[in-house]
């Protein structure tokens, strides 16, 4: 029997401390070393914010639920015109944190698994670029998308 709904779950390993994850997710000025281009603001319980992701040309809504200082993180953002719920729970795993991403939900259809595949690699993205940026301060995103804007790739 096959689950009526998709949920993306996926984690990693940051050798940083809780409190430096935590904010490189809140404030949009670290996001934006390795995940948005810019951010109307931090993200606070309620607040409702735009993000803009340089490989694409969009406003993108994010709607902020619930926020615990170095545990925990909610939201809702706008997927093709549905709203998606993400939850971002940090752990502490001695000097390192324990970062897991889940989204909810999609239907299993064909549009759903389309989204399964698109955000499973876009959230797989997200946490390795954190990583990168906050255990090494690698950038992995910059120019990293720039041939979806070059008129002569294919």
């Amino acid at each position: 029997m096959k689950p009526q709904t998709l949920e993306i779950k996926t984690g990693i390993q940051i050798q940083k401390p809780v409190n430096e994850v935590f904010e490189a997710i809140v404030d949009p000025s670290k996001m934006s070393n390795y995940f948005i281009s810019s951010g109307s603001g931090r993200m606070e319980a309620g607040a409702e914010l735009i993000w803009r992701f340089p490989e694409i040309d969009v406003d993108v809504p994010v709607r902020v639920g619930n926020v615990r200082e170095n545990e925990y993180i909610s939201y809702y953002w706008d997927n093709d015109k549905n709203e998606m719920f993400v939850e971002m729970t940090l752990t502490s795993r001695g000097s390192d944190t324990i970062v897991i991403v889940t989204e909810k939900s999609a239907a299993n259809d064909e549009a759903g698994i389309k989204w399964f595949g698109s955000n499973t690699e876009g959230w797989a993205n997200f946490l390795a670029c954190l990583k990168a940026w906050l255990d090494h301060g690698v950038h992995l995103r910059k120019g990293a998308f720039d041939y979806r804007f070059d008129k002569n790739s294919k």
